[in-house]
């Protein structure tokens, strides 16, 4: 599904895109946490650095079913954030990796660039999404 379609999709059901971030993010952190861990040696990424970015998602995901079940009015404002924040915790996943290149096997490059895909692939709809409603709400002020 395109991203124009997903940022449609959005706008229409903005506060579901908390959903969707807050399960992803639970995974994130689960697999991270707990399935990598697990896995060092085929992955290569050190215990403590998994635990560290792990955090970020579990973090992430207690914001977004907070916003889910909380926010009703302008949610576009916390969209965006964690938008901003997702952005914010790629280039943290890839300075981390590039910062222990000499340990992280293919798999965990694999792993690691992957999950930098997805996650600014949505990081781009929910800044798209809460762009999109600001504009609509501006110009329903605009005479």
């Amino acid at each position: 599904m395109p991203i124009n379609q997903l940022t449609k999709w959005g706008g229409s059901n903005p506060r579901k895109l908390f959903l969707i971030d807050g399960f992803g993010a639970v995974l994130s952190a689960f697999l991270l946490g707990v399935v990598l861990v697990k896995l060092e040696r085929f992955f290569g990424i050190p215990e403590s650095t998994l635990y560290f970015l792990a955090s970020f998602p579990c973090i992430f995901a207690l914001y977004d079913f907070y916003c889910f079940y909380r926010i009703r009015n302008n949610p576009e404002v916390f969209i965006k954030a964690i938008g901003i924040v997702n952005l914010f915790y790629c280039c943290l996943s890839l300075v981390v990796a590039i910062y222990h290149y000499n340990v992280i096997t293919y798999l965990g490059w694999t792993y690691i660039l992957l999950e930098i895909a997805l996650v600014m692939m949505l990081a781009i709809v929910e800044l798209s999404v809460a762009r999109n409603l600001n504009s609509a709400k501006l110009s329903k002020y605009n005479y």
